[in-house]
Parts: structure tokens; sequence; C-alpha cells
């Protein structure tokens, strides 16, 4: 589960959404290339698909989708984000490299 949501932080860091996963996945940098075509060994020894990461964003969407959809500005409670953005952002999301 840990990962699942760095791989979400990191599409949202990376600009990587729902909608664009599928052509982030062949153009996008190569630590979003590399996570969202596939990790085979890794996925092997967790039990998962190799795309594992590129199904959670493209079914879900990134980190900040899936909040604006479910508490920000797409839904009834329009909370703002506060430090739940990217630390890129001056939030306090962070998640490391995947190799």
């Amino acid at each position: 589960m840990r990962w699942t949501i760095y791989a979400l932080f990191l599409a949202e860091d990376a600009g990587v959404t729902g909608a664009n996963a599928n052509f982030q996945r062949i153009t996008g940098n190569s630590e979003m290339r590399r996570l969202l075509s596939g990790l085979p060994e890794v996925a092997a020894k967790a039990g998962l698909r190799p795309d594992w990461a590129y199904q959670a964003v493209v079914q879900v969407g990134n980190y900040g989708e899936i909040f604006e959809r479910n508490l920000g500005s797409r839904s009834p409670y329009k909370l703002d984000r506060g430090p739940n953005r990217p630390w890129t952002q001056g939030g306090l999301l962070y998640a490391p490299v995947f190799q």
C-alpha cells in the first residue's frame, strides 16, 4: 500500500494524470517511464503485475486528482490542500525514488 501511495505522489509531482499516463509511459522522464512501464523483478517478488503503478494512476488518478475529487475543489467539502501538496509545491508529500 505504501508504495502505491508513493507512486501516486511521484505521478503528481511529475505531472502524470490518469488522462495522460499512457502518453507519459512512453515520453515521460526516465523515472516515470520506469515506474509506469513496470518493474517486473520487483513486482514479481511482491506478487504484483508489472504495471501495477500504471494501473493505479489510470484507474484513480494521481494523488492530487484523488484529493481534489474526494476532499478538494471538486468535492462538496472544498478543502484546501495545505500541507497535502508535493514538497516541490511547499507541501509535505515526498516519495523515495523508484529504482
